[in-house]
């Protein structure tokens, strides 16, 4: 039997799987992510400590089974999109990473905002923008760190950077990258039009070469096998944003009847489509999507997505748990012993970010003494679930045919919290058999590099994934749907507010 390593750099844990060639899980290590919030909308992670997660998870690993490092043919990263990892001109890391989440650049995308740069772009990139990508980092870097700027070698993201530590190779992986702003969605490449729009033209020379997902990168390095038990030369192949890893093990494809729901760090909900719009079919919608590459030929990616997910409801682990752990059996407990959507207490998920515009923070609205510990968790998870349910409503106006939501992420081990779902949006539920996506898929494009499957779609056929299915309970749909509309004027209110105490702000500067 042949063997392959999944890595997937997430936001709360390193993990390393180790798969057969039937994509059965043999073994995991998970290592906790070391985050930095040094200042208020700040999100950094050291780049020796990133690596040193990622090598104490293959370690772990490795001490846990009784395989030989020969016996492992491949190796391949899932992991967090957007952000920055940057090393210098001699490829050394040059300062902290920063992650998606960070919010420093606030006040930059404000500006292009007023500039109508979003609009600009669009129809080049097929990309929002927002805080947490590449672009507004790089431009506050400019703008906040000139000697840093001055110094930038090359712009990765989080599982450009690990493979580079594993192979020694620079490069830029295609289903992250093309969600960076730095790329032109139309001509498949880099534009150095968008740099200049963003007032960053002086690093286009840093972005790497980019690769494909399956696509040999380069081979585990002497020194690497040396710190962490593998076999110097073993293929590491591109690897995958982890949006894109979910999808794939989730099962949806371009038929537009299946989405998929992620409930993880961030809230995403996506699509496949074949081919990217016109811009007739731009100018006519009213939405602007997000497009990415996905793993198969001229298929695409559409999501929508935002920080508001299940890392809102671990963020309370000190309150809601014991000894620094949730118990998740007995707050599922709690929650089910209330009538469905019937408090008047709302939770707004913003802790790390918004999807109702940038600069709203997180909160409990309508707290009443009489309210217990079931009912702030009950908040928290439907809080949750209608920042998914925004993300939802904008993806059925482009899938409209869509009756089943294929979810992945931690929270689908409640069936309270996933039978609340299946109320809110009226949809049946699937829950793929699989425990960690992101090292599933991230070995799948492994697999696939070396031969062992001709194509992902072989792959996938192959490991024959089961799934569990959830219907909706009509008798609560209408009680969910009349909560969520007020959670919507809710954060509108917060909204309101936000922009005013911004405004006083500059004034204040001014």
């Amino acid at each position: 039997m042949n063997y392959f390593i999944g890595l997937d750099s997430g936001g709360t844990f390193m993990k390393a799987a180790l798969l057969d060639s039937n994509g059965q899980q043999i073994a995991i290590a998970k290592v906790s992510a070391k985050v930095l919030n040094e200042q208020q909308g700040w999100v950094e992670r050291a780049l020796d400590d990133l690596w040193s997660d990622a090598k104490s998870a293959i370690v772990k690993l490795l001490q846990s089974v009784d395989i030989a490092a020969a016996d492992i043919k491949g190796l391949s990263i899932s992991a967090q999109g957007k952000g920055v990892y940057l090393l210098d001109k001699k490829g050394e890391n040059l300062r902290n990473g920063i992650i998606s989440s960070d919010s420093r650049s606030l006040g930059i995308v404000k500006k292009w905002q007023e500039d109508k740069i979003p609009e600009a772009i669009y129809p080049m990139t097929l990309q929002t923008l927002w805080t947490g990508h590449p672009v507004s980092i790089v431009r506050w870097l400019k703008d906040n760190e000139e000697e840093n700027y001055r110094q930038i070698g090359a712009i990765l993201m989080a599982h450009d950077y690990l493979r580079y530590r594993l192979t020694g190779n620079i490069a830029a992986e295609l289903t992250n990258i093309s969600e960076s702003n730095f790329f032109n969605a139309t001509s498949g490449e880099y534009d150095p039009e968008l740099l200049r729009m963003f007032g960053i033209e002086e690093v286009f020379s840093a972005l790497p070469p980019i690769i494909k997902p399956d696509e040999l990168a380069g081979y585990v390095t002497q020194k690497v096998a040396e710190e962490t038990g593998l076999e110097a030369g073993t293929p590491v192949f591109g690897g995958l944003f982890d949006v894109v890893s979910t999808a794939i093990c989730s099962g949806i494809n371009a038929n537009e009847n299946t989405l998929n729901y992620v409930t993880g760090t961030w809230a995403v909900t996506s699509g496949i489509a074949t081919g990217i719009p016109s811009e007739s079919d731009i100018k006519e919608s009213n939405y602007n999507y997000v497009y990415g590459h996905y793993v198969l030929d001229k298929q695409y990616i559409i999501h929508d997505a935002s920080p508001t997910s299940a890392s809102n409801y671990e963020w309370f682990h000190d309150y809601l748990g014991k000894d620094g752990e949730i118990d998740h059996q007995t707050n599922q407990q709690l929650v089910s012993e209330l009538p469905a959507a019937a408090s008047e207490l709302f939770f707004v998920p913003f802790l790390y970010g918004s999807n109702m515009g940038l600069g709203i923070k997180a909160g409990f609205y309508g707290l009443q003494a009489h309210h217990t510990k079931g009912h702030l968790i009950q908040a928290i998870w439907e809080g949750i679930l209608f920042c998914h349910n925004l993300h939802l409503d904008r993806m059925r106006v482009r899938f409209p045919r869509a009756s089943v939501l294929r979810v992945t992420g931690g929270t689908t081990t409640s069936e309270v919290w996933m039978q609340m779902l299946a109320d809110l949006t009226g949809m049946s539920v699937e829950i793929p058999s699989i425990e960690e996506t992101g090292s599933l898929g991230a070995a799948l494009m492994a697999m696939v590099g070396v031969g062992e499957y001709a194509s992902i779609e072989l792959g996938l056929a192959a490991m024959n994934i089961q799934t569990k299915r959830i219907e909706p309970n009509p008798r609560h749909y209408h009680a969910y749907q009349h909560k969520y509309q007020r959670y919507l004027q809710l954060v509108n209110l917060f909204k309101e507010f936000e922009s005013k105490a911004f405004e006083s702000k500059q004034f204040e500067k001014a």
